[in-house]
């Protein structure tokens, strides 16, 4: 069995893979991590292959019990990567976006692409045909700009995601919604037709918690999988396997 393990900056997310095919995907909460992973492999016969990646700490205790129960590896900032980073602080790029592009580069050869990734945050990424990557932008995310209106005002609620999104709001609760989606939509479309506009042969690939909900209303043609982070996780995997030979 092989595990990829994708903590983000509010779920984790385990995909279960044989052969480089994803056969079923597990989201939970950080505060499950041991007893959801540890019900995952109380089949396995023996040690199974876990491939890491996270946003945040990763408690050293954690890190030995998985080492202990597995054949660990964790990605970081010394995984060799498939594309020249050419971002002005490389070192601070980070390690979801840089699983990300690698997917992308790996994935979609020879072409310019651009990754937006839906999540907590929106991250936007670009590697050019040369596999060369330039850097990107983050915003805030779609649930990040709710509890922001409820963090800093004193009477507006704090709303989730909603279907409605007219843009007129007939509600200060609609409002809050038409803001929010509309204002989201129309940054990524925005940003999609501006790479548009500068490359030619673009591929943009939207992935995240968001993406489903994004994907059916974006203008734009683009290849949605709100999974791309755990399968560029293996990608990246193997091409360290392979690059190591």
């Amino acid at each position: 069995m092989n595990l990829a393990i994708d903590i983000g900056n509010t779920r984790t997310k385990v995909a279960v893979y044989e052969n480089n095919i994803i056969l079923n995907i597990e989201i939970f909460e950080q505060i499950y991590f041991r007893k959801k992973i540890q019900n995952l492999i109380s089949n396995c016969s023996e040690k199974p292959n876990i491939i890491l990646t996270t946003v945040k700490n990763f408690s050293q205790d954690d890190e030995k019990w998985l080492s202990e129960i597995s054949a660990l590896t964790i990605i970081n900032s010394k995984t060799p990567l498939p594309f020249v980073n050419k971002y002005s602080t490389p070192e601070t790029l980070g390690i979801d976006r840089r699983v990300l592009a690698s997917g992308a580069v790996l994935k979609f050869p020879n072409q310019n692409r651009l990754i937006i990734d839906a999540g907590t945050c929106i991250t936007y990424d670009f590697i050019t045909a040369k596999n060369e990557y330039l850097g990107g932008a983050i915003s805030p995310g779609i649930n990040l700009k709710y509890k922001s209106l409820n963090d800093y005002t004193d009477k507006l609620p704090l709303l989730s995601l909603n279907e409605t999104h007219d843009v007129i709001g007939n509600s200060t609760n609609n409002s809050i919604h038409s803001g929010i989606i509309n204002a989201t939509l129309l940054e990524v479309d925005g940003f999609i037709n501006s790479y548009i506009n500068d490359f030619q042969n673009l591929t943009v690939i939207l992935t995240g918690g968001d993406a489903d909900f994004l994907a059916k209303r974006l203008k734009n043609t683009i290849f949605a999988n709100p999974n791309f982070l755990l399968e560029s996780l293996i990608m990246l995997y193997q091409y360290t396997i392979d690059h190591d030979k």
